[in-house]
This record gives C-alpha cells, sequence and structure tokens, in this order.
C-alpha cells in the first residue's frame, strides 16, 4: 500500500475560494470589508514574516488585513491597550496577537484581553470553555485545519480510533476535543508515554504533534491509517521534517499529509475562516 498525498495547499485554496464568496457577500450585505487586526510586538524575523502572510492573505480573499507593529520594549500595558482599543472598535471583526511576545510581557493577560467573539486564533479560555462543552465557538486554527484535512478523505471518523500525539493546549488538546465531537474514540499521547508504539499502532486516525522529528515511525502506522503530521522541524540536515517518518508511513498508511504542504497552509485558512466567521456572528447577534 502507498497513502494518497494529502495536499495541504490545494485543500487551503479551496477553503480561500470559499472565504472569499463569504466575504464577498458580507461586503455587499453589511457595506464594509471583514476585517482582522493583527498585533506584532518586537522584531522576530519569522513573526515578521508569518504576520505579513496573514495581512496579505487578507487582502487576496477580500478582506481588510492590518498588522500594527510594536517596539519590543512595549510593556504589557502597552500592548494591553492596543489590543483592547482593538477589540472595542466595530470595524475590527477579528483581533490576533502574534506569539510568541518578549519575555517581560505578560501574555497570559494579553490573550485574555482578546474579546472570545474576536478571538480568532480560539486561544481565549471562554473559547476553549465552550469547544470542551461541544458549544459553537471560534476553534484554534490548526486544529480546525486538521479537521478539514479529514474531512477531504471521506473516511468516517464516527467510532474509529484516534491517538493524537501531543498536548499542546493550541493543537493536542484541542484537537482530541474536535475528534470527540465527531464521535471518534480519542487517546492523548505524548513524549512521555509508555509504550507509545504500542498506542500508535491500534489508532485508525493519528495526528502527530508533539514536535520533535519522526517522533512517530513507520512501523507504527497501522495499515490503512490516516497520517495527519502537524510537526514542523528541521533534521541535521537542516531540512523540514515532521513529527512522522514520512518514508516509512507513506507506505502503511492510506492517506498522508507532506511536511511542508500540508497542514501549515491550512492554519492561515482556517484563521481567514475564523475571521469571516467572527463577522457574521457578529452582525447576526
Amino acid at each position: 500500500m502507498t497513502a494518497t498525498i494529502l495536499d495541504g495547499k490545494a485543500i487551503a485554496a479551496k477553503v480561500r475560494k470559499e472565504v472569499a464568496e463569504r466575504a464577498s457577500a458580507f461586503r455587499i450585505r453589511h457595506g464594509r470589508l471583514v476585517g482582522l487586526e493583527v498585533v506584532l510586538v518586537g522584531d522576530d524575523a519569522a513573526s515578521v514574516v508569518y504576520t505579513r502572510n496573514k495581512a496579505k492573505a487578507c487582502e487576496e480573499a477580500g478582506m481588510r488585513g492590518v498588522l500594527h507593529r510594536m517596539p519590543a520594549s512595549s510593556s504589557t500595558q502597552d500592548v494591553l491597550a492596543k489590543v483592547r482599543g482593538l477589540v472595542a472598535d466595530a470595524s475590527v471583526d477579528g483581533v490576533l496577537v502574534q506569539l510568541p511576545l518578549p519575555k517581560h510581557i505578560d501574555t497570559t493577560a494579553v490573550l485574555d484581553a482578546v474579546a472570545p467573539e474576536k478571538d480568532v486564533d480560539g486561544f481565549h479560555p471562554v473559547n476553549v470553555g465552550r469547544l470542551a462543552s461541544g458549544r459553537p465557538c471560534l476553534v484554534s486554527c490548526t486544529p480546525a485545519g486538521c479537521m478539514r484535512l479529514l474531512d477531504e478523505t471521506g473516511v468516517s471518523l464516527a467510532g474509529a480510533r484516534a491517538v493524537v500525539v501531543g498536548r499542546s493546549t493550541i493543537v493536542g488538546k484541542p484537537m482530541a476535543q474536535l475528534l470527540l465531537a465527531r464521535d471518534a474514540t480519542v487517546t492523548i499521547a505524548h513524549s512521555k508515554t509508555r509504550d507509545l508504539g504500542d498506542v500508535v499502532r491500534e489508532a485508525e486516525i493519528v495526528v502527530a504533534a508533539v514536535g520533535r522529528p519522526a517522533l512517530v515511525r513507520g512501523d507504527w502506522i497501522r495499515p490503512g491509517a490516516v497520517v495527519i503530521d502537524v510537526g514542523i522541524n528541521r533534521n541535521d540536515d537542516g531540512k523540514l521534517v515532521g513529527d512522522v517518518d514520512f518514508a516509512g508511513a507513506v507506505e502503511r498508511a492510506s492517506w498522508i499529509t507532506p511536511v511542508p504542504g500540508g497542514v501549515g497552509p491550512m492554519t492561515i485558512a482556517m484563521l481567514l475562516a475564523n475571521t469571516v466567521q467572527a463577522a457574521e456572528a457578529a452582525v447576526a447577534s
């Protein structure tokens, strides 16, 4: 068996097209653009690239994407003032604070200042709680993207045994909640799980999000399993690789995401979808 590759670039393009259609309908109906405001504190090179890409993606989807750059010397109060001002602006539908923030800034306080209804990253504790309670909410973009990838396979999740390798609040935990909501039988594992290989071998759905290159070995993959690799790591040769041994897993899985080009492109696409969702919910309330 050789797995079918889940092309994240192509699926993300479909999502962006859907978002553009919804954003256009919103503009026609309400006379303004859907608006996302991104706050970047400091000059971290990767963060600069990410935030520019997010603003550009908004423009390409017919939305307003504004980047607010603040100096690394900004205080927690400075950042809180900026975030609260954006939250109070009725023309702003989504507010995103690019992480990581400088170490001297209280990240929790800043993220909590983003109103749940404008929290397009899905990090606010209210949205986390709503997800755990099975209530409608804005969901963290990467796990939301993983679910869209799973949907594209056509594989039924109801009753399926799923293993999420990783327990972060950004990916692992919300991913498990989303799978549970779709009636999968879910196990959360991690780097310290005893007999991790045996746990993974039971899974019909594997989501790897632990941040260790090739932690999940190819011979751990159950024949016919669907493998979603969230990891983005650099190996000793400087090559981008995932958390799964792709060469081994591709010979056993039915579907698998590549790294790069799998989950990565979905994250910004789902950010755009969250922003449109926030805009639509605001005018409906």
